[in-house]
């Protein structure tokens, strides 16, 4: 995990650099996609995560029965 730590020093000229970086490898246009691509994927996976949850209490609940 503390291959990681790098991430914890980025500052503000840091972030604006990788943000305009990103900005001309993919044009204007692409990033709303790209991030409503992203947004779906959290999504779908946090609803897997509540799906898993709900499997695991139903499983627990007939276990006590």
């Amino acid at each position: 995990m503390n291959h990681l730590a790098f991430i914890g020093n980025l500052g503000t000229g840091e972030i604006v650099i990788i943000a305009i970086i990103v900005l001309l490898l993919f044009g204007g246009k692409k990033i709303p996609e790209l991030m409503k691509g992203i947004g779906k994927g959290v999504k779908n996976f946090k609803d897997g995560v509540k799906g898993l949850e709900d499997d695991i209490k139903l499983d627990d609940t007939d276990d006590k029965k």
